[in-house]
């Protein structure tokens, strides 16, 4: 028998085993295990609510099958969050200076490594930044330049294709037009490279 909901039995009114069956038993149903349950409730009926001990877990029966068992304990947080939580509601805060974090360099000449994607490197200085065959960006990594110093050069080594400002080709170079400029290196592809912002190819 389906459960019938909800019910005010009143003084002297005859309890049948219909009511019973509708009313009484339509609780939570406390069970060792899934084995346990299926032997107990051979015909299970809809909104039936059960509790399985082993997995601590409450599930409802839709009327095809249990339903609403997870087996979430924890949220976790990884990288560039903070928060979390075992129980009850949880909060995940995003770190910026984590995920996105600043590096300033006073070098001339640096190769972009692939664990600089998703980052800034502010150059104070004249130099030329090289993307590599060991850049490795996957399609949409990217990292930022910006060009505090002058004559700011990107090149690459020679076994990736850059391309920009209406320049492609894999011994290409670009220079950022001024100082205090940002530019984007952008992976497009197995080693190629989108250059965007105010540069000029050659």
């Amino acid at each position: 028998m389906a459960g019938l909901g909800y019910k005010v039995f009143t003084a002297g009114e005859v309890l049948t085993a219909a009511s019973v069956n509708g009313y009484l038993m339509q609780g939570v149903l406390v069970f060792d295990d899934a084995s346990a349950r299926t032997a107990a409730i051979g015909t299970p009926t809809e909104g039936m609510a059960s509790y399985l001990k082993d997995t601590d877990s409450l599930e409802l029966y839709d009327g095809s099958s249990w339903v609403g068992g997870g087996d979430i304990t924890a949220v976790t947080a990884g990288t560039a969050l903070t928060g979390g939580g075992s129980s009850g509601d949880v909060t995940l805060n995003y770190d910026f200076t984590t995920a996105n974090p600043l590096t300033s360099s006073t070098a001339t000449a640096y190769t972009v490594a692939s664990s600089d994607a998703g980052s800034y490197l502010q150059f104070t200085a004249a130099g030329t930044v090289t993307i590599s065959t060991a850049t490795a960006f996957t399609a949409g990594q990217q990292v930022q330049i910006l060009a505090d110093g002058t004559a700011l050069t990107i090149a690459g080594d020679g076994g990736v294709t850059l391309a920009g400002a209406g320049t492609a080709g894999t011994a290409v170079s670009f220079t950022v037009g001024n100082q205090y400029e940002a530019v984007a290196i952008v992976g497009v592809g197995s080693d190629a490279y989108r250059i965007i912002g105010n540069v000029t190819g050659a």
